[in-house]
């Protein structure tokens, strides 16, 4: 059995990874998969193993730098994995390759309320949860219960939020070489206007203040404690530095964007300088935020 015989289309070879990143940047991938269903990963999984062959589980790509060069591996896209949501009292339940947006208006429309912050995040489900996303003050450590993952020995499990050690940014979700599959989210009840009107003042705020308009991988730099990383890079001079065809946004210092077809090179060279003029300036270690391939 090949990855051909079990996804049939959705096995794709020498994919350009600029095609799934929101960076709009990499190159190509030996192998781009796109299985939909838990048996269709599993058994992915299985060959990769079998063949001990690279490779990395990728979701919207919206946190994530892909090299020019490419990889020499395998790369398992989730974004059509479990695409299914449900509720039952105040949890939903959804499938790892939902768009967090959409899990946000189901929210919404069932009258929950505690998802609001995820609703412009521009990544899916299992994606967050692997990191720990937030914005606005929330994260998924606030609304998480459960999450299902496939693990390395094949078998398949629901894990209890205690055990994926979340933090700032981070779970122990890749370090022990899982996948996720679904989640339980537990929320509360609300009025739907108020959760409506909530949803549509964090998405203004961020149509105001973010760069949606140039690719991006969201915000570059984790927060440093006792600081906001925008406003040190602004106050080190960098607002709007370009390299390349990389540059710092004019409107919020703290994404770096593809300003004109940068290369990864531009863009990692870029995220080097302003770690180092930062670091000079004012003795803080930017700590990047976006994942490399």
């Amino acid at each position: 059995m090949d990855f051909e015989t079990i996804l049939g289309e959705n096995c794709k070879k020498r994919e350009l990874l600029k095609n799934h990143t929101t960076f709009c940047v990499g190159g190509e991938c030996e192998f781009f998969l796109t299985p939909v269903t838990e048996e269709e990963i599993r058994l992915c999984m299985e060959i990769i193993k079998k063949e001990n062959m690279k490779y990395y589980i990728l979701g919207k790509g919206s946190n994530i730098l892909a090299d020019d060069r490419g990889y020499d591996g395998v790369i398992i896209s989730t974004v059509c994995l479990n695409n299914t949501i449900k509720h039952k009292k105040d949890v939903i339940e959804a499938g790892a390759g939902l768009r967090l947006e959409k899990v946000s208006v189901y929210a919404m429309e069932a009258g929950l309320s505690g998802f609001e912050f995820a609703c412009g995040i521009p990544g899916t489900l299992g994606g967050a949860i692997v990191m720990n996303a937030g914005a606005y003050g929330g994260e998924m450590s606030q609304v998480l219960s459960e999450v299902k993952v496939l693990c390395p020995d094949g078998t398949i499990k629901w894990k209890k939020k205690c055990e994926l050690e979340l933090g700032y940014r981070k779970s122990n979700i890749l370090a022990n070489k899982e996948i996720v599959l679904a989640a339980r989210l537990k929320l509360k009840y609300g009025d739907k206007e108020t959760i409506k009107a909530a949803v549509i003042d964090l998405n203004n705020r961020r149509k105001e203040k973010q760069p949606l308009e140039y690719p991006s991988a969201g915000s570059t730099f984790k927060r440093p404690e006792g600081y906001f990383a925008g406003k040190l890079i602004d106050d080190a001079g960098l607002r709007g530095f370009r390299l390349g065809g990389a540059a710092v946004s004019s409107k919020h210092c703290g994404f770096v964007i593809n300003y004109d077809n940068a290369t990864s090179k531009d863009v990692k060279d870029l995220i080097q300088y302003v770690k180092d003029r930062v670091y000079e300036k004012f003795g803080v270690k930017l700590e990047c935020e976006v994942r490399m391939i």
